[in-house]
C-alpha cells in the first residue's frame, strides 16, 4: 500500500447539524483502503473529538489530515483559533472551558483531549494564546511498529 492522505476542512464553527461529517467521511476512506477495523476506530475517535473541538472552540474552523502508509497512520489537526491557556489542565479528564450552553447541549465534558490521547500511539499538541492549536496523533498499524 502506497501512502495515501485524506484531507477535511470543518468550515462551519458552531454548527453541530455537520459535527460527524468529517470521522464519518474520514472511517469511510480507511475502510475503503483496507485499514484493519481496529485502527479505524481508533483513528475514527480521535478525528470525531478534533472535529468537535473545531466546531466548540474555533471561530473559522481548521483542517485535519490523515495520512496512511503501511506502518502507521498519522493525524494532523490544525487550527487558528483561541489557543489554550494551559494545555496540562486541557489534558485533565473532566476539565472544561466550554461555556453552559454547550454542556446543556451535552457536550463539553472535557474527554475530548484525554479521548485523542489515548487513542494515539504517539501524541503531540502544541497551543498558542491568540494564534490557534496543532495536534498531530499517530496510530501505529503494526504492533512492531509502536
Amino acid at each position: 500500500m502506497e501512502r495515501r492522505e485524506l484531507y477535511y476542512v470543518v468550515s462551519k464553527p458552531g454548527s453541530f447539524e455537520e459535527v460527524g461529517i468529517v470521522s464519518t467521511g474520514m472511517k469511510a476512506g480507511l475502510e475503503k483502503m483496507g485499514v484493519e477495523g481496529s485502527l479505524v476506530r481508533r483513528v475514527a475517535v480521535i478525528c470525531f473529538e478534533a472535529e468537535m473541538n473545531l466546531v466548540l472552540y474555533t471561530t473559522r474552523g481548521g483542517n485535519i489530515r490523515v495520512v496512511v502508509d503501511p506502518e502507521r497512520i498519522d493525524v494532523f489537526v490544525q487550527d487558528d483559533g483561541p489557543g489554550m491557556e494551559n494545555v496540562e489542565k486541557a489534558l485533565q479528564p473532566g476539565y472544561s472551558t466550554a461555556p453552559m450552553w454547550i454542556h446543556e447541549l451535552g457536550f463539553g465534558a472535557g474527554m475530548g483531549l484525554p479521548n485523542i490521547k489515548r487513542n494515539s500511539d504517539v501524541f503531540e499538541i502544541k497551543s498558542e494564546l491568540g494564534k490557534g492549536t496543532f495536534i498531530h496523533a499517530v496510530v501505529f498499524r503494526r504492533r512492531d511498529a509502536a
